[in-house]
């Protein structure tokens, strides 16, 4: 569940529910949804690998980590979970794109798709979704509230950044962007 959600700190105690908070040094951090993460970092795990406070969902990470920003550069395929009408998951491979500074996360698809018409349901609040991407040991999972965009600006804008991690889309007139506003972003990278 994304809303209302409560992790827990490495020494077993709540931790606070949050969405953008301000972070370490004036960053802004993606933590739980729903509230503000105020001043917690990530540490270093085994091997170097970045991992994140610990919470009941897996570990929280700094989107402006460089290590995030260079995952998220590399060509992984990724699954989109959205939920069909009776509350199963729906989850298929998709290709994604990040962007840390909107807190934004972007699939394109076609409108007719089937989780194009799973997260247009959840009407103009949006749909909660999740993306995961796997890289051997090394993991992220965007989680947020998805709606489509069918506008050309955000279409073309949402082309340009796949084209940039991946290749340059086929030509889709019915093409929509399921934008992902980011309420958590887990994963050991």
């Amino acid at each position: 569940m994304i809303d209302g959600a409560e992790g827990r700190d490495e020494a077993g105690g709540a931790g606070r529910a949050g969405g953008f908070g301000a972070g370490r040094e004036g960053r802004v951090m993606i933590g739980e949804a729903g509230g503000r993460e105020q001043g917690r970092g990530q540490e270093q795990g085994r091997g170097g690998r970045t991992v994140g406070q610990r919470t009941g969902g897996g570990h929280r990470l700094d989107p402006y980590d460089e290590r995030v920003a260079a995952f998220c550069r590399e060509r992984h395929l990724a699954t989109l979970t959205t939920l069909r009408p009776d509350g199963t998951p729906h989850v298929v491979p998709v290709g994604v794109t990040f962007d840390a500074e909107a807190g934004l996360a972007r699939v394109i698809t076609s409108g007719t798709s089937h989780k194009a018409h799973h997260v247009a349901a959840a009407g103009p609040e949006g749909a909660p979704v999740a993306v995961s991407q796997v890289d051997g040991r090394r993991w992220l999972t965007i989680e947020g509230r998805a709606v489509i965009r069918a506008d050309a600006p955000a279409v073309a804008e949402a082309e340009r950044r796949y084209a940039e991690r991946y290749r340059a889309p086929r030509p889709n007139p019915a093409r929509v962007v399921i934008e992902i506003t980011v309420t958590r972003l887990l994963g050991t990278l």
